[in-house]
């Protein structure tokens, strides 16, 4: 095998995986469009198996807009998600909370009266 048959290989390997890729994305969405007829998604799926790269053109032409709005909306609604949780396990104490562990922490010896007051004030602010 020599540099330019290896070289060949590589630019098809990238294409195959780029299709490959795209495929995968097209069935995706065909399968998230809540707008799209259960016989049409069964069209597209079957052009898709009988006419690969002529119908994932044809989709990204005809579709690609709905494509991207439909994934802006799930990763919109991913991020209020991530949100959500975080805010439901993070701990929000309250000021008198946070001085109650403060004064716990130096009644065990664990801080210096100074550190006391440092954590107080930050707790008040």
């Amino acid at each position: 095998m020599n540099f330019w048959d290896f070289f060949w290989l590589l630019i098809w390997s990238y294409v195959f995986f780029a299709y490959l890729l795209l495929l995968f994305h097209i069935i995706k969405d065909v399968f998230r469009d809540h707008d799209l007829s259960g016989v049409a998604k069964a069209a597209w799926i079957i052009g898709l198996i009988v006419i690969p790269f002529l119908i994932a053109l044809i989709y990204v032409i005809v579709r690609g807009r709905g494509m991207t709005e439909r994934q802006a909306a799930d990763v919109r609604q991913a991020r209020a998600d991530t949100d959500q949780y975080i805010q439901s396990v993070a701990s929000t104490s309250s000021p008198a909370d946070q001085i109650a562990s403060a004064k716990a922490l130096l009644d065990s010896g664990s801080i210096t009266p100074t550190e006391f007051d440092q954590l107080k004030a930050k707790a008040l602010a």
